[in-house]
């Protein structure tokens, strides 16, 4: 009976690249003797499955837009009635009456005070 055998193939990770040796001094030169490191056999990682390609979406190129030509400004002195002008009618129309509202209770609140001062006087 033969038996087959399923060949897998793993990819090595990279080795570790090695800290940059600093320069010994004199004083440690001397005293340190020189060792032999040992180096770790790198660490096999498991067999992982192929990653997926993404197929980025394909960009449509935007439609030209020509500049058009701007319209004619009419004259800063031209009176024409917009709805802008409504509302600022409206607005000065509801201030108007407010001050005028003000001024009526502050003429009723004088008369009412020269009314108890004279009362006051009269006794």
């Amino acid at each position: 009976m033969a038996t087959t055998t399923k060949k897998t193939t793993t990819k090595k990770a990279a080795p570790k690249k090695a800290a940059p040796k600093k320069t010994p001094t004199r004083a440690t030169a001397a005293k340190k003797p020189a060792t032999a490191v040992a180096k770790k056999a790198p660490a096999k990682s498991p067999a992982k499955a192929p990653a997926k390609k993404r197929v980025a979406a394909k960009k449509q190129p935007e439609k030209m837009r020509s500049f058009r030509i701007a319209r004619d400004q009419p004259a800063f002195t031209t009176f024409q009635i917009t709805r802008q002008t409504v509302y600022w009618i409206i607005l000065v129309a509801f201030i108007i009456f407010a001050q005028l509202w003000i001024l009526k209770l502050q003429v009723e609140v004088a008369t009412l005070l020269d009314a108890q001062q004279t009362q006051l006087q009269d006794f």
